[in-house]
């Protein structure tokens, strides 16, 4: 039966201007405001919103296979745009005060993030005073307010990883994004001075993945939000290295049916090297794809179920992800190494989906290096190591 996916064709119909924008937006370093508009236009921010506040609440499988196809268009503008819709997801988890702080008064705000607990924390009455340097903000320039991490101390004085929220008045932002991938992400610095965060915009990151944020249980009869956040919020890492793998097998067929070797003439797109590179990478991505497309099912029939999912489980859908994205890097390598030295030109879009599909493999949660390690101890019954996050 074939799969019916209406915000993906209202995608397919701006995709040709996302594409047309890639140059422009790698050299702006950050998605460019007409990619922005055009989204937001067929309303694709507000996938994971709760229905509550105008939101769509569509499956996780129809996300990322949104994503997917943003990717091969423009892999900069799907990392900013997919993390201001998975953060939605995340906001949902969070105090109703807060939602309402957000979407009551802009159906339409989004949120960028900076998680890792780069910051000094100062306790006030009511909540935290925060100071810090928050990088890799992807989308920033595009969001209202921004999730960033910290670490918190509790009656006992453990000091407990946690998320806070604030809004864009409370950040400066540093124009700081100078990198070989995802250029055009314009994954930035946030720079807090002293920002003070009260308590109902504050949620500890367990909580959040065991059910126990403030938020948990707001929508009884969402598909989506009786799961944790991380999922969610890592989905369009996988999904973007699948797009951008799949949007290389039609780039390296393109350039090669027509490629002639310079000094003999020969016909390089009848030889059969790369006809063995093309046919092994297809079958590598297509198995990629397969491999993802089971997993985010798995995602979504939990959701239906109202199941709320073992360690064991979610081991094995995070790394199931990394592994995929080891995967689509692999078989871009594979053609990017038998496109010729054309293909380094910085016109060329083969050499940015080159960097873009490595950065893919380059985030903390997809770092297989690491999921290896996650995965060997769950399948040995070991408890987890606490320094692989």
């Amino acid at each position: 039966m074939t799969k019916t996916n209406p915000m993906l064709d209202k995608l397919q119909s701006i995709l040709p201007d996302i594409a047309a924008n890639a140059g422009r937006a790698e050299l702006e370093r950050k998605v460019p405001d007409e990619n922005i508009k055009l989204l937001k236009d067929i309303g694709l921010h507000r996938a994971f919103q709760p229905k509550k506040y105008g939101g769509l609440e569509i499956s996780l499988p129809e996300f990322t296979d949104c994503v997917a196809a943003l990717a091969g268009a423009c892999g900069g503008t799907a990392w900013a745009f997919s993390l201001l819709c998975t953060h939605s997801h995340q906001l949902a988890m969070f105090s109703q005060k807060l939602q309402d702080e957000i979407w009551g008064q802009d159906p339409d705000a989004t949120a960028s993030s900076s998680i890792a607990p780069f910051s000094t924390i100062r306790e006030g009455d009511g909540g935290v005073y925060l100071s810090g340097e928050m990088g890799w903000s992807s989308g920033c320039d595009h969001a209202d307010w921004a999730i960033v991490g910290m670490r918190r101390a509790n009656d006992k004085g453990e000091l407990i990883y946690s998320f806070g929220v604030v809004p864009r008045s409370d950040y400066e932002i540093r124009d700081d994004w100078y990198a070989v991938g995802m250029r055009s992400s314009g994954s930035k610095t946030l720079v807090l001075k002293e920002a003070f965060i009260p308590n109902h915009r504050i949620e500890a990151a367990q909580n959040m993945m065991e059910g126990r944020s403030s938020g948990f249980g707001l929508y009884p009869n969402s598909d989506i939000f009786s799961t944790p956040y991380r999922p969610y919020f890592a989905c369009g890492f996988a999904a973007i290295s699948l797009g951008v793998a799949e949007r290389m097998l039609v780039a390296f067929k393109e350039k090669t049916k027509n490629r002639v070797r310079a000094y003999t003439g020969a016909n390089v797109g009848a030889a059969t090297p790369a006809l063995m590179r093309l046919a092994e990478s297809t079958q590598q991505i297509s198995a990629a794809r397969a491999f993802l497309e089971k997993t985010w099912q798995e995602h979504a029939e939990y959701g239906r179920r109202r199941q709320y999912p073992t360690r064991a489980t979610l081991t094995n859908w995070r790394t199931n992800q990394a592994y995929a994205v080891k995967m689509c890097v692999a078989a871009v390598d594979r053609l990017f190494s038998a496109a010729g030295a054309t293909s380094w030109m910085e016109h060329n879009e083969i050499q940015r989906l080159f960097r873009d599909a490595h950065m893919t493999a380059a985030h903390a949660y997809t770092d297989y290096d690491v999921c290896a390690q996650i995965l060997g101890r769950e399948l040995m019954g070991l408890e987890p190591d606490p320094t692989m996050v």
